[in-house]
């Protein structure tokens, strides 16, 4: 004779405590990475327990960091597809975690991709150059000091989107890497914005590039700097999160704070 087996025992009969709200990790998060992007870890220091991050990679490029290799994985059709990979999960959005892929192709370009992804059917869409934006219009920032890992070209194109944007750059400093940007140490970070910041006058100062690790940066340079500091995924994920009905994560980031729109002056 085989040996019975217990039921599964109804939560109710046993008196578990469940709670109320929707289980951990229940709102779905897109993000279409760089086919090179090594910080799925600091992406997740912005994401509250409800959420969670559904990433996924464009293909594969040999290309170094450079203009070129930001239009191709900028490539609205590539982050369609990729967007459409995602779809199965049902996402709130999907953000498009690449500043220079998203920055590339100017303003016209931006929009591109943002329409790519909505008719790949994500509900909503941003990119990390839209949420840069978003952000600067949440804190009514109009001036700010840029600080970047790229060549001249690419730190060209940016300063290009942002005056195109209405946003004044009061100065810009690089690192003119060709790759391998995710070891960049603190240090020299942030030695490159420190020399951003002391060129001229800044509301604020933005620290490009979703490779570029900043999140334990950001506390400590706002008490020294005494402005905002904005880097490519702190803005990816506030601006994501902000789409899905959640607020990010983040102990004394000041775009995190501040929970009003800021009229710029």
């Amino acid at each position: 004779m085989l040996p019975s087996h217990p039921a599964v025992p109804d939560p109710g009969d046993v008196g578990l405590d469940l709670p109320d709200e929707a289980p951990v990790g229940s709102v779905g998060i897109g993000v279409v990475a760089p086919y090179d992007f090594a910080l799925d870890r600091e992406l997740w220091r912005w994401v509250p327990e409800q959420a969670a991050l559904l990433l996924t990679r464009t293909p594969f490029s040999s290309l170094p960091v450079s203009v070129e290799q930001a239009t191709t994985v900028g490539d609205p059709d590539t982050v369609a597809a990729c967007t459409s990979s995602l779809i199965a999960t049902r996402p709130e959005v999907v953000a498009y975690a690449c500043t220079s892929g998203s920055f590339v192709g100017g303003v016209a370009g931006e929009h591109a991709l943002v329409a790519s992804m909505l008719a790949s059917g994500t509900p909503a869409a941003v990119t990390s150059s839209g949420a840069l934006l978003m952000a600067l219009r949440h804190l009514g920032i109009r001036r700010l000091a840029v600080a970047t890992p790229y060549d001249q070209r690419i730190t060209d194109r940016l300063r290009a989107f942002l005056s195109a944007s209405g946003i004044t750059v009061t100065a810009s400093t690089l690192l003119q890497l060709r790759g391998l940007i995710w070891r960049v140490p603190y240090g020299t970070t942030v030695e490159l914005v420190r020399e951003a910041v002391a060129r001229d006058d800044c509301e604020a100062v933005f620290i490009s590039c979703t490779n570029l690790p900043t999140y334990d940066l950001i506390a400590p340079l706002e008490r020294e700097l005494g402005i905002p500091v904005l880097t490519a995924n702190q803005v990816t994920l506030w601006a994501a999160l902000r789409l899905a009905g959640i607020a990010a994560i983040g102990e004394q980031q000041r775009l995190l704070a501040v929970t009003h729109h800021r009229p710029a002056a």
